[in-house]
């Protein structure tokens, strides 16, 4: 009977220093996190600009087709026959054209008088300490939280017993009672932000209340004027269903009212349509393009108190 030895084998120690092919995971750093959720966001906010975009695109492009090529499938962004016909339609029509000038009209007085009117109720509400302020306060607060159309019915009635209905002060006034609240808070936000030592120094030197607002405060809140401004300009211009209400003849409507005008009871002309909302859009982008830096810096100074 033959035995048989067995050796046994020592264990082999690890070895080191062999390349196996992998590499250990490595740990992303701050830098490199950072890097992607940069990333990411300018993802995200290159697809919401898309998203938003993508209707006024369409609308610039639809505004030079003829209403078939809109509906046409598929669809294409310019045609053959792409012309300048339907603005030239627009443009050539004393009816449409009246309704661009009764909005600069309203847009504009609604800009100006709230301007006005906000400054001074703004720099009292910075400046002074009056019996009643914190009451005042709260209802010019409450006033921006009503909702418009809940007033729509009295504000009619209102306007046609004062004898304003169809007229420009009935829109101008009816306007300014949304426009105001907003435009006395940021003003107030921004007074706040400038030191009280400006306006008493004036008044030190002998100029009154009302002239170190003029001469020295308000050359300075020139920003905050310029956004409050263009905030009350594009709520003017913008604003359909009191424009609808207040108003009965075409010699007096706006530009909203002017596109529901263009749809017909058996047909729509599109293309004049997209044209007419071009042109209306154009005096709130040529606003932006030339104020927006007044227009960002008013809203920010006014948004935080030092």
């Amino acid at each position: 009977m033959t035995t048989t030895t067995v050796t046994p084998v020592p264990p082999t120690a690890p070895v080191t220093g062999v390349r196996t092919g992998r590499r250990p995971p490595r740990k992303m750093t701050s830098v490199s996190r950072r890097r992607v959720a940069i990333t990411l966001t300018l993802v995200g906010l290159i697809l919401g600009a898309l998203f938003a975009g993508a209707p006024v695109i369409w609308m610039l492009f639809s505004s030079f087709k003829s209403n078939p090529e809109i509906f046409a499938y598929p669809p294409q962004l310019l045609t053959e026959n792409s012309s300048l016909a339907p603005y030239l339609a627009i443009l050539n029509d004393p009816r449409q054209l009246r309704f661009f000038v009764n909005s600069y009209v309203v847009s504009l007085a609604v800009a100006v008088l709230t301007l006005l009117v906000a400054v001074h109720a703004a720099y009292a509400f910075s400046r002074y300490d009056f019996p009643g302020k914190s009451i005042v306060n709260i209802a010019v607060i409450s006033v921006q939280a009503v909702p418009p159309i809940t007033l729509l019915i009295p504000y009619f009635g209102l306007v046609v017993a004062l004898g304003l209905y169809n007229t420009y002060p009935g829109l101008i006034l009816t306007y300014m009672v949304f426009t105001l609240p907003y435009a006395i808070i940021m003003m107030t936000g921004y007074f706040n932000t400038l030191p009280k030592e400006l306006d008493e120094a004036a008044r030190v030197d002998g100029t009154s209340s009302f002239g170190a607002l003029w001469r020295i405060l308000i050359p300075i809140a020139v920003p905050g004027m310029v956004s409050v401004g263009m905030y009350t300009f594009m709520i003017a211009w913008n604003e359909y269903l009191f424009a609808l209400t207040l108003t009965r003849t075409d010699d007096m409507r706006t530009v909203p009212i002017g596109i529901q005008l263009l749809m017909g009871q058996h047909s729509y002309d599109w293309n004049q349509m997209m044209a007419m909302s071009v042109l209306g859009s154009l005096p709130v982008i040529l606003l932006f393009i030339f104020f927006q830096r007044y227009f960002i810096g008013g809203m920010t100074s006014g948004s935080v108190k030092s």
